[in-house]
């Protein structure tokens, strides 16, 4: 679906058949729940909370959901140093990291393109001879801190070469607009200074707009604590959007 009939598919799903209970809600209202539904689906797909999976390919269902904001192998290249660290900031449009390669080299050697190991902050790595960074095992230690991807090259006393990575990770999806509909043809969002004009449509594979509309329908119906809650729920339930 595009913009427009994502509109009137949620306008659909909000109002009882044969009514216009809610018509009142504005152009950039609808924008806003369909952005909020939108970033709900790719969170739940990309990395729900509380479940024990590893990544979301745990089906080929979950990969079409997002495939078309996956990014795969992106360059990027280490902008600040120090004795033993590099620092690698991530893409404007960074939302979940996925998988990273690492071109690492040591003197005498030449370059590798080895394993990067995500690790937490609390852990020994730094010290233990079984879990630093190696060359030889081709592996090599990072962790996400503020400014982006922090890599550990210090290996048995010799430090390592990072020249780049290659970085696949979910990105944030674009928000979706039907400004062109919204008296003026035109609004701007909260704290912007550009004017949203035209339309935007979402970028996720077709097969998934109309959970999201579902989705925004639900949000809608919670904030007017409509009556029909309860079966809107329950139709993300049989989709499986909602365990």
């Amino acid at each position: 679906m595009n913009i427009k009939e994502m509109h009137y598919d949620f306008k659909m799903k909000l109002n009882k058949i044969d009514s216009n209970q809610y018509r009142n809600l504005l152009v950039p209202e609808i924008d806003w729940m369909l952005n909020e539904a939108q970033e709900l689906f790719v969170k739940m797909i990309a990395e729900p909370r509380g479940k024990s999976i590893t990544g979301f390919e745990t089906s080929q269902r979950s990969t079409e959901d997002i495939r078309s904001i996956v990014m795969q192998d992106v360059e990027l290249v280490p902008v600040t140093d120090n004795n033993y660290d590099k620092t690698v900031y991530l893409p404007a449009d960074y939302w979940y990291y996925l998988a990273c390669k690492s071109v690492i080299s040591k003197p005498g050697c030449g370059n590798k393109i080895i394993e990067t190991k995500i690790r937490q902050h609390d852990d020994d790595f730094q010290n233990s001879p079984f879990d630093e960074t190696s060359y030889d095992w081709e592996t090599v230690n990072a962790v996400f801190y503020s400014a982006g991807m922090k890599f550990s090259l210090l290996d048995k006393g010799t430090r390592l070469t990072l020249t780049n990575i290659y970085l696949t990770y979910v990105k944030k999806p674009r928000r979706m607009h039907n400004a062109e509909d919204f008296r003026s043809g035109g609004y701007r969002l909260p704290g912007e200074m550009t004017t949203l004009t035209g339309t935007l449509d979402c970028e996720l594979p077709a097969h998934t707009h109309r959970e999201i509309v579902d989705i925004a329908a639900l949000i809608a119906t919670g904030n007017i604590q409509a009556a029909d809650y309860q079966v809107k729920m329950a139709k993300l339930q049989l989709n499986d959007i909602k365990g």
